[in-house]
């Protein structure tokens, strides 16, 4: 692992429910690093998504900045993210957990934003989001692999399969980040 002064650019990916903005937040706890959380800022009131235009110039000017965690997929702009993280953190955790953890998201922000959503996005699941979330792997994961592999000499690449790798990661990082 890398040490933490040269993580200043993380960009964190996985399917809805992977532990992507909790992780953000751990992170940003251990780093100082300010936190963008992506579906805060293309989500406006009630759902209604940011026009393609207006998104590709956020995501460029999110990733000029001189430092950042970015939690969140949106295929469409994940190559802007990658050419400008110095760490991508894949979380490739098992459907049943990510379905589990969306459904708990679900009940726990029952009428309300959660803290990484835009207000006035109350937390909802229907069985078009079951589905993606089901079909992820098969969709989403190779494409996702792909990307990786064609940087992984350029970036840091830490991908996690499970709670228990994303706990040592943790751990590590927070001996690791001691400043002396």
């Amino acid at each position: 692992m890398q040490s933490s002064s040269t993580m200043q650019k993380i960009m964190i990916i996985g399917c809805s429910g992977a532990g992507k903005s909790t992780l953000s937040r751990k992170l940003h706890e251990t780093l100082h690093i300010p936190v963008i959380h992506m579906d805060a800022h293309f989500w406006q009131t009630n759902w209604q998504a940011t026009e393609d235009e207006e998104w590709d110039r956020q995501v460029e000017a999110f990733a000029q900045a001189d430092c950042w965690i970015i939690d969140g997929n949106y295929g469409r702009t994940m190559d802007i993210r990658i050419q400008h993280a110095d760490t991508i953190i894949y979380l490739d955790m098992p459907r049943w957990l990510c379905l589990y953890r969306v459904i708990k998201r679900r009940i726990q922000y029952h009428g309300k934003s959660r803290p990484d959503m835009n207000a006035g996005c109350n937390e909802k699941i229907d069985w078009a989001f079951i589905k993606w979330i089901w079909n992820y792997r098969k969709r989403s994961r190779l494409q996702t692999l792909d990307r990786l592999r064609k940087v992984e000499g350029d970036k840091q690449i830490i991908t996690i399969r499970n709670s228990q790798q994303l706990h040592t990661f943790l751990k590590q990082l927070s001996t690791s980040s001691v400043i002396v």
